[in-house]
């Protein structure tokens, strides 16, 4: 069976929670150097692009101002240009897209078991 929305959001969640737990007081420049957690930091967020990927439009449309067209594709380009993901880019990501998917997300699950 595939997985259902519920799942993919779950999916997008928990990577969120993962990337929070390896940044905590991380700064740019910490992260920059540190290519261990740099690199999982981009498997989430590969994670999180996938799943959002394939979320119905009718949930994306529930959010405008969640940029679903270009998470798409960052997520293409972590899967075909791995070599090419610009540390800059990544954590403005961390820092100014993801808390509002995490607040989207959360709400939609909180909503879906009422």
């Amino acid at each position: 069976m595939p997985p259902s929305v519920e799942d993919r959001l779950r999916d997008i969640l928990e990577a969120i929670t993962e990337i929070d737990q390896m940044l905590p007081g991380i700064r740019f420049e910490q992260f920059t150097e540190d290519e261990m957690r740099r690199m999982a930091t981009e498997r989430y967020l590969g994670v999180l692009c996938e799943a959002a990927r394939k979320l119905p439009d009718h949930i994306e449309q529930d959010e405008p101002d969640i940029d679903w067209r270009k998470m798409n594709d960052f997520g293409n380009r972590l899967r075909h240009a791995y070599h090419e993901p610009d540390a800059a880019i990544v954590w403005d990501i961390i820092q100014n897209h993801v808390p509002r998917l995490n607040s989207f997300v959360r709400t939609r699950i909180q909503t879906a078991g009422k």
